[in-house]
């Protein structure tokens, strides 16, 4: 299988970053095998929900996913998460075992912000009152930016005379030096195309000309590729949430921006399990006693926080978010779901009657032949086929809806 996504959850202590955590790792659908060989302690399963292919041909009783689950239509895949420990001012100085946390993240494709947008904790999660929380936003994108600028320039000189010695075009010599962070080539350059559009030039000064505000300007670029990033807005059901909300949007207007309440995400799931209410993830949907007679009767104090939530959360912003976070991430990396299947006839898998078994997720527009090349590994695949059996180029694209259902016909061992 290609390799999963990791979406790395951050922010500052008391946050919500490990409540958030929890609801997107507990989403009920933890069945089957982990398609992920080795779990570090740092990492966990996620569950982003989409609507599965079985539901287009309408296969919902008979699909049953090698990983993850698929509920009515509803696709849980899992995704690996990275659940980096609170950051706190001078991170990139090793405050806080910060060096530690930060090196954590040169794995991650995305990131997730979980902010505080209560303004009740501080930049070192104490609580507090009228902390602005925009003061968060700011200094853990500085916080990465120093610290991957001080790895680049503690040895700049020697960077600089092998470049010039070597005759390097500036993309490989940042290649060789991002490379830590899984960077490749592409990306650099992407960046680069990135430095063009945020500071309007059209090409780079001689690398053995730049100084540290030319080097910052890069690492920023470098940065936007590198880990685009979410906004999760949390605690949006304090009282002084809607005044810090509207000027984190005012600022950061092209951002990846989500509101959500991660704790009543836990509550409400919680709930659910002990069976009084039935709540559909990711809407504004909660049942009591009131509307099905088999869940379990609440005392007045538990109706009254459920018709809270409902009044503050639900009903005000049309969920608790949490979902929309991953789904939001996710967005950013600009992925969509491919279903490999082994008869297009029937879209079972090489045994059973089970459909649409196994799901991964591809950077939309990559080339059908990558895909079953990243899927079947070295092989020789004689034709690709589509819905229909309809033939498939290699060079045709992957999309949403498009080219997402595929058989790959190998060449016989007889």
């Amino acid at each position: 299988m290609p390799r999963e996504p990791l979406i790395a959850i951050v922010g500052k202590p008391s946050s919500g970053k490990s409540t958030t955590l929890n609801s997107l790792t507990d989403a009920g659908a933890k069945v089957g095998a982990f398609p992920f060989t080795t779990i570090e302690p740092n990492k966990a399963t996620g569950y982003l929900q989409l609507p599965c292919a079985c539901s287009r041909f309408g296969k919902e009783d008979l699909c049953k996913p090698n990983y993850g689950a698929c509920k009515k239509g509803t696709r849980f895949v899992p995704i690996m998460l990275l659940d980096v420990a609170g950051l706190v001012p001078g991170a990139h100085e090793g405050r806080g075992l910060g060096n530690k946390f930060l090196f954590d993240l040169s794995t991650a494709d995305a990131l997730i912000h979980v902010v505080d947008v209560s303004g009740t904790t501080d930049s070192n999660g104490k609580a507090t009152r009228g902390y602005d929380p925009l003061n968060d936003i700011d200094w853990l994108q500085e916080e990465i930016r120093q610290w991957v600028q001080g790895n680049l320039t503690k040895n700049w000189g020697s960077v600089v005379r092998r470049h010039t010695s070597t005759k390097s075009m500036a993309v490989e010599t940042l290649q060789r030096q991002f490379s830590g962070y899984g960077a490749n080539m592409n990306m650099v350059q992407l960046a680069i195309n990135q430095y063009y559009k945020d500071y309007q030039c059209t090409n780079l000064p001689p690398l053995e000309t730049w100084d540290n505000e030319m080097i910052t300007k890069i690492v920023k670029s470098f940065l936007k590729i590198k880990f685009p990033t979410v906004l999760a807005l949390n605690k949006i059901d304090h009282p002084d949430a809607d005044k810090n909300i509207s000027k984190i949007v005012l600022k950061y207007p092209n951002d990846k921006i989500i509101l959500s309440s991660a704790i009543t995400e836990v509550f409400l799931r919680k709930l659910a399990k002990q069976g009084y209410v039935q709540y559909e993830e990711g809407t504004e949907f909660v049942d009591t006693h009131e509307d099905i007679d088999t869940l379990k009767v609440m005392d007045e104090k538990l109706s009254q926080r459920v018709e809270k939530i409902r009044d503050l959360v639900l009903y005000r912003f049309g969920s608790t978010g949490v979902v929309q976070v991953l789904q939001a991430a996710v967005d950013i990396l600009d992925l969509v779901p491919v279903y490999p299947v082994r008869n297009m006839n029937t879209f079972t898998g090489s045994s059973g009657n089970n459909v649409f078994r196994d799901c991964v997720m591809v950077k939309r527009g990559t080339q059908v032949g990558a895909v079953a090349r990243s899927i079947m590994g070295d092989v020789t695949i004689v034709a690709i086929e589509g819905v229909g059996g309809i033939k498939i180029s290699e060079e045709d694209v992957v999309d949403k809806g498009k080219n997402d259902i595929l058989s790959f016909k190998l060449v016989s061992n007889n």
